[in-house]
């Protein structure tokens, strides 16, 4: 290359940087002085004006009774204090002075408990075959805010079924602001096993979750997705179950246990932490002995593999609503004759678990749009009280604090507490006398922003 193809090359690169600079520092702050459309707005990272959040402000609220989550007692006459999005005060009322003039919500005739927490949701349906990125986008944020207005104010979710990355995208833009929607942390595509070789007739979706054939490839697709804003990695050590001629319930392997050693080992390396879909059988005892932090539904726990669970500190998320609806009965039936069913051989695996000292259970629905709707997954908390055996402190512990724990967030949420999140719900009941007040939740507050309340004839100033 010559001296003036050198000097133009060299040129042509501050151009371009002083030109990508100067878009960087517009899409930083807006123009000063502002020359658009009314006051200054904030500026996305896209660019983009928006108006900007209201200043933070002193709210009290009246709680005639108030959940504690850490001890899973109900408290009665207490006041919560909070400064922008975060608790300052929670106490007895006699104890809590509301200051003059601030905003007062009177809840004292209802029950007021920290925002829940569903641990297993899929904010986007699955992908069919005529589904679009933005139609499938805007059924994502209507699933977001569903789970919001109904008392969830934080949510893992477990796969983007088939739409890549774009649950980042959704929780980013939860997180600047730009529409309203639970605390999310997501876990992208997954990781499937190809127990066979590729086919260049029928390429692999990059949408879809990501094929592994080996354990470097397995480490190296965890890599790929925590790069890609995962905070989860979703594993799938199991495949289908079936019967056999006895009855036995038979369950697919996947990854051999060295591939999902892998893994694993790779994600805790990495910071993050793993969900495992089991469902029984050699594949489920694996993800217990590799490590992986938190076993999804597990259809054929059994006792040895619960207490196991104890010593390694692992969590356990039944998703109990999720696999005993009727379609469950109707592929049994259909595929058994009308042998054998596998509801009650998981009705005894979490009613087990229930009664297994030191199992910490998680609340986790499997929301996803098909038999499970999104803004419905209360119904959790009914089936584990109705047929797991916990009692209603204990399933709503499940998905407060347990969730927040597991979550790496309970120093954030998960409780009332100052100097976490103002995330509250109330319901006008008493849920530990009627576990399905959580069905009928009637106040909603994210952050310290009502988002729904439908008891507002108690808010004054």
């Amino acid at each position: 290359m010559g001296r003036k193809s050198v000097l133009a090359a060299a040129v042509g690169m501050l151009l371009s940087a002083m030109f990508l600079s100067a878009v960087t520092l517009w899409a930083q702050a807006p123009p000063a002085p502002w020359r658009g459309a009314g006051a200054a707005p904030c500026i996305g990272p896209d660019g983009g004006a928006y108006q900007c959040p209201p200043a933070p402000r002193v709210v009290a609220i009246r709680a005639g009774r108030l959940f504690d989550s850490k001890t899973g007692q109900m408290l009665t006459r207490r006041v919560v204090l909070l400064s922008g999005d975060r608790i300052t005060e929670v106490g007895p009322e006699a104890d809590v002075k509301i200051p003059a003039g601030v905003q007062v919500i009177d809840l004292s005739q209802a029950t007021v408990l920290p925002g829940l927490i569903d641990a297993h949701t899929h904010m986007f349906n699955t992908r069919g075959p005529k589904a679009t990125a933005e139609s499938s986008m805007l059924i994502a944020v209507q699933n977001a805010q569903a789970d919001l207005r109904a008392g969830f104010t934080a949510a893992r979710d477990m796969s983007s079924h088939g739409n890549g990355y774009a649950d980042v995208e959704v929780r980013n833009a939860i997180n600047q602001g730009r529409f309203e929607g639970p605390r999310y942390q997501v876990s992208t595509l997954g990781i499937v096993w190809g127990a066979a070789a590729p086919n260049p007739a029928t390429p692999e979706n990059p949408l879809a979750s990501t094929v592994i054939r080996s354990a470097e490839e397995g480490r190296a697709a965890v890599r790929e997705q925590i790069g890609r804003g995962a905070d989860w990695i979703k594993l799938f050590p199991t495949g289908g179950y079936s019967f056999n001629a006895t009855g036995q319930a038979q369950y697919v392997l996947t990854y051999p246990l060295p591939v999902l050693q892998a893994l694993i080992d790779e994600t805790h390396r990495l910071g993050k932490k793993a969900a495992c879909h089991v469902l029984g059988g050699e594949g489920q005892k694996n993800s217990i002995i590799a490590g992986c932090d938190t076993i999804e539904h597990a259809f054929g726990l059994d006792q040895d593999q619960a207490n196991m669970m104890v010593a390694k500190g692992l969590y356990y998320d039944p998703t109990l609503q999720r696999y005993i609806e009727p379609y469950m009965d109707d592929n049994d039936a259909k595929n058994t004759g009308g042998k054998y069913r596998m509801i009650p051989i998981f009705e005894k695996a979490v009613s087990m678990a229930a009664t297994t000292r030191g199992l910490k259970i998680m609340m986790g629905s499997g929301a996803d749009g098909s038999t499970y709707p999104h803004g419905t997954q209360a119904l959790d908390f009914e089936k584990l009280v109705k047929r797991a055996g916990l009692t209603p402190a204990r399933a709503i512990q499940s998905g407060s604090m347990i969730n927040a724990e597991v979550m790496g967030w309970q120093d954030q949420i998960g409780s009332i507490d100052k100097g976490k999140y103002a995330d509250l719900i109330a319901v006008s009941g008493d849920p530990l006398a009627d576990i399905t007040e959580l069905q009928r939740v009637r106040f909603v507050m994210k952050g310290g922003k009502v988002i729904r309340n439908d008891l507002a004839q108690g808010v004054s100033k």
